[in-house]
């Protein structure tokens, strides 16, 4: 794979790869799969060795929930700030996987926490990917009642990407769910406005809402199937694609 991308020219400058907690635990649904690390830092590796400058938005669902904890009784700005620190816990652990692959990385955490993560500032994030250095955003945007998701849609937009990858482990948008609806429809394209109004659950409606007011293309792609990343970078027609017009 890198022999052939390396002929082509990415198509996309600068991407934000979106990824859930749950994508880090691999097939134990809890914790962290070491396996599915290093084969995210290949894969990212494989990205910036194209010249692409790339951010990561990190969710942290496979260690807290601060959904299910607040469903469970729980104060819903306590649980949303547990989820943010589970965050942070897997940034660190991408940080460590990223470096091993040969990347030079920079967490940057909506949370002060300077002993192991630089504050997030929007400048000093975009020097660092100019830099060619892979940034990890932790800690969602840093305030309740928002998901990863939105901190996703949040920092493409703050730092001029031009496209957010969001990695699931299906191979695009679906019309229903395909695991329990074998009629569900592959969407190659959709607009946002579809997907708000079919409530296809790509991502939260804040996140969508976000993306359509800045014309950020969405990406939504398999991440268990190498080279994906890549692929998707070089212009191939992988997953599913959310813009303005179908």
């Amino acid at each position: 794979m890198a022999a052939e991308t390396g002929r082509r020219r990415p198509v996309y400058r600068r991407i934000v790869l979106k990824l859930s907690g749950e994508a880090l635990a691999g097939s134990q649904g809890y914790g962290l799969d070491p396996s599915v690390l290093t084969r995210v830092g290949d894969e990212v590796r494989e990205v910036t060795a194209l010249g692409v400058e790339l951010a990561i938005v990190i969710g942290g669902g496979n260690i807290f929930r601060g959904m299910a904890a607040s469903a469970g009784g729980m104060e819903r700005a306590t649980a949303d700030y547990m989820g943010m620190l589970a965050t942070i816990i897997n940034a660190l652990a991408l940080q460590d996987a990223l470096e091993k692959a040969g990347c030079q990385t920079r967490v940057l955490s909506a949370i002060e926490m300077r002993a192991v993560a630089e504050p997030y500032i929007r400048r000093r994030a975009i020097r660092h990917l100019e830099k060619g250095r892979v940034v990890i955003f932790a800690a969602g945007t840093g305030n309740p009642f928002f998901t990863t998701d939105t901190a996703g849609a949040l920092r493409a937009v703050e730092i001029g990407a031009d496209a957010i990858l969001k990695a699931t482990k299906v191979d695009g948008i679906y019309s229903a769910d395909p695991a329990r609806d074998a009629s569900a429809e592959r969407l190659a394209r959709v607009t946002y406005i579809e997907v708000l109004n079919r409530r296809l659950g790509v991502m939260d409606t804040t996140a969508i809402s976000l993306c359509m007011d800045n014309k950020l293309p969405i990406v939504v792609f398999d991440l268990t199937r190498p080279g994906n990343i890549a692929r998707i970078v070089c212009g191939e027609p992988v997953g599913s694609i959310v813009t303005s017009s179908a």
